[in-house]
């Protein structure tokens, strides 16, 4: 089981790094600064961290990304997002990876790790003011179990629970635009046994034991009608979250009149790279822009 929690986070990792690997062009690239180590709120009586990258000298409100690590919900490390967030800042987001509680055999099951992504959320707008932030134009982005959370920010609404007592409770935690890729969406569906026994971890209990749980714990549980706008990537070949994710959630999406779209790619597993990577990448940039900046 921990080793193949070591290779998601080693794919999460392997696909995140390519976020660096082509600077398309772009309009307009900010100086940045950066702050490690600032604690957004707690989880479980923990302190929670993120870093920030922000834009210098960048004019009125700027937009913001959230990136969340990927690792089976049960590893990880928010430092792998750190030159993503400064890429993000040159590109004239504010942005920052986060810390959130990680699952494990006694602790830390869900909900535990959806309450401090969207407390994480709430801290941003929280702090829209002093950060230069456009509270109306935040965004997500995550690979794996990271894509999964970003997910679930962009469908759920506050009435739909699972906020937590992190902090900044006055604000809230739904962003407007989400890139996800192969992000489970259904766990209620068929997994391979690997990532059954990964989910099982996560929720504490099997899909028998704990249906209502797994319910709540999938993003299309919450779609409807005013959710963010979605980019989801997804292989045909991925060995640990099945395609069929990503036609159910299309059909969700479409059935809600969400804006977005779902791009199959052919014979990919939980990852890839090459040219592949390097043009998924850049439709994520090109995605945000169009729903974070574009007016």
């Amino acid at each position: 089981m921990i080793r193949f929690v070591r290779f998601l986070t080693f794919v999460a990792l392997l696909g995140s790094l390519v976020l660096l690997s082509q600077r398309a062009a772009h309009a307009q690239t900010y100086e940045i600064e950066t702050k490690r180590d600032i604690v957004y709120g707690t989880g479980g009586g923990e302190k929670l961290m993120l870093d920030l990258a922000t834009p210098k000298d960048a004019q009125g409100p700027r937009p913001a990304i959230v990136f969340i690590h990927g690792g089976g919900w049960a590893a990880g490390n928010r430092s792998s997002h750190f030159g993503h967030i400064k890429e993000a800042a040159r590109r004239g987001y504010v942005s920052v990876t986060v810390t959130y509680r990680l699952a494990t055999d006694k602790k830390n099951k869900f909900p535990a790790q959806v309450e401090d992504v969207k407390c994480a959320v709430r801290w941003l707008r929280s702090q829209a003011k002093e950060l230069n932030v456009d509270p109306k134009r935040i965004g997500a982005i995550g690979f794996s179990a990271g894509a999964h959370l970003a997910m679930m920010l962009g469908v759920m609404d506050q009435g739909d629970g699972l906020e937590g007592q992190g902090g900044s409770a006055d604000q809230s935690s739904k962003v407007q635009a989400v890139v996800s890729y192969f992000g489970p969406t259904d766990l209620m569906l068929q997994y391979p046994p690997t990532s059954k026994a990964i989910v099982r971890k996560f929720i504490g209990g099997s899909k028998e034991e704990k249906a209502e749980t797994y319910k709540r714990a999938s993003p299309i549980t919450y779609v409807n009608a005013g959710d963010a706008p979605m980019l989801l990537f997804q292989g045909t070949k991925d060995v640990l979250v099945p395609y069929e994710q990503a036609f159910v959630m299309a059909e969700a999406l479409s059935k809600a009149g969400v804006p977005g779209r779902v791009e199959l790619l052919l014979g990919r597993n939980h990852g890839w790279g090459g040219k592949e990577i390097t043009r998924t990448v850049d439709a994520g940039w090109k995605f945000f822009d169009r729903y974070l900046i574009t007016p």
